[in-house]
C-alpha cells in the first residue's frame, strides 16, 4: 500500500546502474556458437522455470496465504512475464546455489551477490544495494569501527558477500578472526548474537531491518565497506536469451516503480521503528491487540475491509482502549460519537465489540456514499479523512482542491486542500465552514503508518516460526568455521 520508506536502497539508482555496468560487461562473456535463445526456447517448451533459491524471511518463505517474500515475488513476477510457471527449489544454503544453477538449473535467486569473475554463470542486472553491517549485543561497549571487532567473537555466513567484507577488513587489520557458517541463516546467527553465543555478526543492512524487531538485544554498529549488489544468476554456455528476458523485466520493474513498492513492503520498516518511537505500540500490539483481533476479523469480513486497516484505525482512535473518552465526548475503542452510535444501531460505545462493528460499518457507509468517480486507495483515504473530520468537510476540500486547479477525486491534491479549511479566505467560500482541516491529513498519515506496522509485525512473526521450531545444536559453535587471522 505505501512507498513512502525505505528510498535509499533505490535511490540514485542511474548513476548506481552506470557504475555497476561495466562490471557486468566483465561477467558477460562474448557469445559462442550456441544459439543465442536456446535456454529461453527450452523453458519456453517445457512451459516452466526451475528456480533455486533458500528459504529465508528476504528471500522465499510460506506464510499464512501461501508462498511469499521479497525474492519470491520477484521470481513470480518473472515467471508470468515469461508465460511459464513457477518451480522452486529452497533446499539451499547460499554456497549450494550457484553450483546448482550450474548443473541443472534456470535461474537462482537466492539474495546472490553480485561477485566479479562468476564461473559457469552470468549475472543480472543489479536488483538491490546490500550494504555490509556490523551488529553487536546489547552491552557490550560501543562496537563504532573496525578496530573494535578484533578479539570478539565474530561470525558470518560463508558465499553470501559479507564475508568478502571481512576478509578486504582483515587486509588492514591483520589480526581479525571470525567464524563462518555453511549451514545457518540471517535469523539464525543474529540468535547466537542475542544468546551470548556470539558478540558479533556481518549481515546485510536490510536483513537487520527485516530482524530487528525480533532480537531486541541486537544492536545497530556500523557500516562495512562499500554495498554489493543483489543480482540473479543463470547457466552460462547457453544462451543470453534467458539473461537478457530477466534485464528487461528487471528493469520494466524499476522503471514503473514497482521494484520501489516491493523494497518498500519488505524492508522499509526501520523507520516506523523509530516514528512514535514505537516501543509503546510494539507494547500494545503484544499486550492489548490480541483481545480484539477476532472482533477486527469479523468486522472486516461483513465490511470488506483488512482487518489490520480496522485495527489500525482502532490504534489511531483509542489505542486499543475499551474506555477511551474524548474532551468532545466520543468514547470508546473506535471513539464513536453519539450520533454515529445511535445511526450504527450501537446502545454501548464501551462494549468492545460493538465499538468495532460500528466503527466498521461507518467506516463502510462513509465509503460507499463518496461518488463513483474516486477510485482505488484516494477512496479510501477520503473515506478514513471523513472518519475523522466529517463527510461534509470532505465535501468542501474536494471544492476547494477543484478551486486551486486540482483534481478533487485525487487524495494528493485533496489533502492539500483539507488544512485550507482553516483559513477564513477559504472556508468562508464553503458549505460547512470552518474545521481543523490538518487534523484528517496526520490521521491518514498515522492510519497508514500503523496498518504497515501491523501488516510488518504479523508477516514477520509467520517467517520466524519455522526458526522457533528450528532445535538448537549442543555446541552453538560447531556449524561455524574459524577464519584465521593473518598473523
Amino acid at each position: 500500500m505505501l512507498t513512502l520508506i525505505c528510498r535509499h536502497f533505490v535511490a540514485r539508482a542511474s548513476a548506481y546502474y552506470a557504475l555497476i555496468a561495466i562490471t557486468l560487461l566483465t561477467l558477460v562473456p562474448t557469445l559462442s556458437l550456441v544459439p543465442p535463445g536456446e535456454h529461453l526456447t527450452q523453458i519456453t517448451a517445457k512451459d516452466f522455470i526451475t528456480v533455486h533459491t533458500r528459504n529465508t524471511p528476504t528471500t522465499y518463505y510460506q506464510g499464512r496465504q501461501g508462498p511469499t517474500g521479497f525474492e519470491y515475488e520477484l521470481m513470480h513476477r518473472f515467471a508470468d512475464y515469461l508465460g511459464v510457471s513457477l518451480n522452486l527449489n529452497a533446499r539451499h544454503h547460499p554456497e549450494s546455489v550457484l553450483p546448482a544453477v550450474r548443473e541443472s538449473g534456470d535461474l537462482g535467486a537466492a539474495a546472490l551477490p553480485l561477485l566479479p569473475n562468476p564461473s559457469g554463470v552470468y549475472y543480472t542486472r543489479p536488483i538491490i544495494k546490500m550494504q555490509p553491517l556490523v551488529v553487536y549485543r546489547r552491552g557490550l561497549n560501543g562496537i563504532s569501527e573496525p578496530s573494535d571487532l578484533v578479539g570478539l567473537e565474530l561470525g558470518t555466513l560463508s558465499e553470501a558477500g559479507t564475508s568478502e567484507a571481512l576478509r578486504d577488513l582483515q587486509k588492514r587489520h591483520p589480526t581479525l578472526s571470525w567464524k563462518e557458517s555453511h549451514e545457518l541463516e540471517v535469523a539464525e546467527l543474529l540468535a547466537r548474537v542475542e544468546n551470548g553465543t556470539l558478540d558479533a555478526a556481518v549481515i546485510f543492512e536490510h536483513q537487520f531491518r527485516l530482524n530487528r524487531l525480533f532480537f531486541p538485544n541486537v544492536e545497530r554498529g556500523f557500516i562495512l565497506g562499500d554495498p554489493l549488489s543483489m543480482a540473479w544468476a543463470v547457466p552460462s554456455g547457453r544462451g543470453l536469451g534467458l539473461l537478457e528476458a530477466a534485464n528487461r523485466f528487471l528493469q520494466d520493474l524499476q522503471e514503473s516503480g514497482t521494484l520501489d513498492q516491493l523494497v518498500s513492503r519488505y524492508f522499509g520498516h526501520d523507520d516506523y521503528l523509530e516514528y512514535v518511537g514505537t516501543r509503546t505500540f510494539l507494547d500494545h500490539l503484544d499486550a492489548r491487540l490480541p483481545r480484539y483481533t477476532e472482533l477486527f476479523q469479523q468486522s472486516a469480513q461483513e465490511t470488506g475491509f483488512d482487518w489490520k486497516l480496522l485495527a489500525a484505525v482502532g490504534y489511531q482512535e483509542s489505542h486499543w482502549d475499551p474506555d477511551a473518552v474524548s474532551p468532545t465526548g466520543v468514547r470508546g475503542l473506535m471513539m464513536l460519537t453519539n450520533p454515529t452510535a445511535s445511526e450504527m444501531g450501537i446502545s454501548d460505545r464501551t462494549d468492545p465489540a460493538q465499538s468495532i462493528d460500528g466503527g466498521a460499518r461507518y467506516l463502510r457507509s462513509i465509503k460507499d456514499r463518496l461518488p463513483e468517480s474516486i477510485t482505488g486507495d484516494d477512496r479510501l483515504f477520503m473515506a478514513m479523512a471523513a472518519y475523522n473530520v466529517g463527510l461534509g468537510h470532505l465535501y468542501d476540500a474536494r471544492k476547494i482542491a477543484e478551486m486551486r486547479g486540482g483534481d478533487p477525486d485525487s487524495w494528493t491534491d485533496v489533502r492539500a486542500a483539507l488544512p485550507l479549511l482553516q483559513q477564513r479566505e477559504w472556508h468562508s467560500q464553503t458549505r460547512h465552514g470552518y474545521a481543523r482541516g490538518g487534523e484528517p491529513v496526520i490521521y491518514v498519515r498515522n492510519i497508514r503508518r500503523y496498518y504497515e506496522m501491523i501488516e510488518y509485525v504479523e508477516r514477520s512473526r509467520q517467517q520466524f516460526f519455522q526458526l522457533e521450531q528450528t532445535s538448537v545444536n549442543d555446541d552453538p559453535l560447531l556449524l561455524f568455521e574459524l577464519v584465521p587471522p593473518l598473523d
